[in-house]
């Protein structure tokens, strides 16, 4: 069952990212708005972690500046969400295949 929000250091282990980088990324990328609290605690939505997902694809994937990376969420949010799903379900499908090569070398 997906929780309505997650905290910071979920949100920082979910993607092995720091929570510095998390809070620079909220300045950066007005698309990310995690709700807070009265004390200022972040916590963050599904679509949240959607967007950062995304930021992450664009950087590290696509190997695009921030600049470049808020550039392209600006402008093709749908298509970078399919384009990153397509590469989520490829690695899953790799590990897969690896898994399958692996057990019929075995034999």
């Amino acid at each position: 069952m997906e929780k309505l929000f997650y905290s910071i250091s979920e949100v920082a282990a979910m993607f092995d990212v720091n929570q510095s980088n998390l809070r620079f990324w909220e300045k950066e990328f007005k698309q990310l708005k995690p709700k807070r609290n009265d004390k200022g605690t972040r916590f963050y939505s599904p679509e949240d972690i959607q967007v950062i997902k995304q930021i992450i694809y664009l950087v590290n994937e696509q190997k695009l500046t921030l600049d470049g990376a808020k550039r392209k969420l600006r402008q093709k949010k749908d298509v970078i969400a399919k384009q990153q799903e397509v590469v989520e379900r490829l690695k899953r499908i790799k590990v897969e295949l690896q898994g399958i090569s692996k057990a019929l070398s075995a034999e």
